[in-house]
């Protein structure tokens, strides 16, 4: 089993479409921009592929879902959302020079979207595909799991575009991940005149972060990070309020289970004060048992290819977390993901495409 080194696949029609992606900026929960991006989207996957790319509305913005007709055999996930505001286009515009393409979005992910759907293209017979781009998969994917979900179960198989790991690597794993919010209420007073009469919701707050720092388990795999912060009013009052916002990653469904009962249990150290807490490891960890198959395939497709688990979410974790055979980081060949120096290796797109076009023929052919 080879991949087909004489697909019809051109790397200067892929620019071009990523030009056209990158152009339209779509910026999570910004729902105008999204709606924009969305038609966009579906406009290049119709004149790629044909058919009918059909808008799926939600609260977070338009999904974008195609399918090559026949019984449902693989599901093409990305997204077209990305995390730069709107704005950032105008200060970094999209640019192709040695060798790599810049712009917001081009790795994360907009480039393995370009590469999808021109492996698709390349394929004689399409049917049996399926290709969904969400629109909130940087915020959580809230609007869109139980799509995602819904259609993975379907097909049976899916293949998630997000970015390559480091030197091109397939993520044949992810961790977990979920964000927690810790509220603190305390009892405001004067800092000068009666301090003992407050309840110092700082204070509480950072035998909270202690308490919640240890919960980490790094030796396994599970990291439990306090990331931002906030107490107080003024300087001369005791603070009646704070927050701290912790990031979570887990590697195993009994680590997620052990952090989000030490979280419900979290209770205040000083008289007086309240901690509530929400919450959860939305994201499932996707272990690499669920890639183990595809990733073999795709080895023979491209012997060398390399493997990797990594501390990033995606929406594969949620497709392996239903049991689907699911292998991630097919898309683009770079790095500088959510940062200014984001790229895309120009002279890895063909490649990337014509490995989507044969993993899409091995599991048709089961």
């Amino acid at each position: 089993m080879t991949m087909r080194e004489g697909a019809d696949v051109s790397v200067d029609a892929m620019i071009e479409d990523l030009r056209t992606l990158v152009e339209t900026e779509s910026p999570s929960r910004d729902v105008n921009a999204l709606e924009a991006s969305a038609k966009t989207v579906a406009a290049f996957i119709e004149s790629r592929l044909g058919g009918n790319a059909v808008l799926v509305e939600s609260e977070a913005g338009p999904h974008v879902h195609w399918s090559g007709g026949g019984d449902p055999r693989v599901l093409i996930l990305g997204h077209h959302d990305t995390v730069f505001p709107l704005g950032t286009l105008e200060r970094r515009p999209f640019a192709v020079e040695g060798g790599h393409a810049t712009g917001p979005g081009v790795f994360d992910m907009l480039g393995g979207l370009v590469q999808a759907v021109h492996g698709v293209a390349s394929l004689e017979d399409r049917s049996g595909v399926e290709i969904l781009v969400t629109a909130d998969e940087e915020v959580g994917s809230g609007s869109s799991r139980a799509l995602i979900e819904e259609r993975a179960l379907a097909c049976g198989a899916a293949l998630a575009l997000e970015g390559a790991a480091d030197g091109g690597g397939l993520k044949t794993g992810r961790k977990g991940c979920g964000t927690f919010q810790v509220s603190i209420t305390g009892r405001a007073s004067h800092a000068g005149l009666e301090p003992a009469a407050g309840v110092n919701a700082l204070i509480e707050a950072a035998h909270q972060v202690l308490d919640i720092a240890a919960l980490g388990r790094p030796e396994i795999g599970t990291t439990v990070t306090p990331t931002v912060a906030a107490a107080g009013t003024l300087d001369n009052v005791v603070p009646a309020a704070a927050t701290v916002v912790v990031d979570v990653r887990v590697e195993t469904a009994d680590e997620r289970e052990r952090v989000e009962a030490a979280f419900a249990a979290l209770a205040p150290h000083l008289d007086g004060a309240q901690v509530s807490v929400r919450g959860a490891v939305g994201r499932p960890p996707m272990p690499e048992s669920a890639s183990a198959e595809l990733f073999a395939v795709a080895r023979r497709l491209l012997p060398g290819l390399e493997g990797r688990a990594v501390g990033g979410g995606s929406d594969g974790n949620f497709t392996a977390a239903l049991g689907v055979p699911t292998l991630d980081g097919l898309g683009a060949v770079g790095g500088g993901a959510h940062a200014d120096h984001e790229y895309l290796v120009i002279g890895a797109m063909a490649e990337r495409a014509r490995l989507v076009a044969g993993l899409v023929d091995a599991i048709r052919r089961g």
